[in-house]
């Protein structure tokens, strides 16, 4: 079905199951890479150095952190007047349940080469399950709805994120949380991969066509997301 507007034609938007499966695929893939990063033992991103550090100090397990600290970060998001998306919920329960199952039934890696190539591995495959569950479109995860929503009132993106990820970071570290050669790598890393999957993945929520001529309209003119700029959100 179509419909026209100021002489753009847009198709409608691709079937929500498309959007289901994209965005429960990705969700399922990042509470996997996350595992693998803690499998490895080098190091991992400094959310999980946090979730980390509170499962070897007060007990539960990672992936149960990953959960109650991301339902308080939604809290956050009240008083910031940000709404959260089907994803945003799912994305709070399903990554830390993938966690626990998977540190429940995978072994620690042992050995420094095959802890390298998993930690690698986990490196790149949450930067393409990242793609995946923010190309669905269907809500932001809970901790960059904070950081898009602190930056809504006039602060800069980057201050609010690094003053955000290093106050995880050392707070992690010093509960216990591993802080390693693999939490460098991920920092260094899942910017850039990010940076390709996110657009390559992405769902048009429309594809618009300037009427009478079957010519797409260029990005920045009838379709809002191609248009727009900015850091890409790398975390769930």
């Amino acid at each position: 079905m179509e419909r026209m507007r100021l002489g753009v034609i847009t198709r409608m938007r691709p079937p929500r199951v498309r959007r289901l499966v994209q965005l429960y695929a990705g969700l399922v893939l990042f509470g996997v890479s996350s595992s693998m990063l803690l499998l490895a033992g080098l190091g991992v991103d400094p959310w999980d150095v946090f979730h980390q550090g509170l499962s070897r100090r007060f007990g539960l397990g990672v992936g149960t952190w990953a959960i109650i600290v991301g339902v308080l970060v939604l809290l956050l998001w009240i008083p910031l007047r940000q709404k959260p998306g089907f994803g945003t919920l799912s994305n709070v329960v399903l990554v830390g349940l993938v966690i626990d199952v998977m540190l429940a039934v995978v072994p620690p890696v042992h050995g420094l080469p095959a802890q390298i190539v998993v930690m690698l591995g986990g490196v790149v495959l949450n930067g393409i399950a990242t793609g995946a569950y923010i190309g669905a479109g269907l809500g932001p995860g809970p901790r960059d709805g904070l950081m898009t929503g602190l930056a809504a009132r006039g602060h800069s993106i980057r201050i609010v994120r690094t003053s955000i990820e290093l106050t995880v970071l050392v707070t992690g570290w010093l509960l216990g949380g591993t802080v390693g050669v693999g939490t460098v790598v991920y920092a260094l890393g899942i910017g850039p991969i990010a940076h390709v999957t996110i657009p390559r993945l992405r769902i048009p929520l429309e594809e618009p066509m300037v009427a009478g001529s079957g010519d797409p309209v260029p990005p920045g003119r009838g379709d809002p997301v191609a248009a727009g700029g900015g850091e890409p959100a790398v975390r769930a």
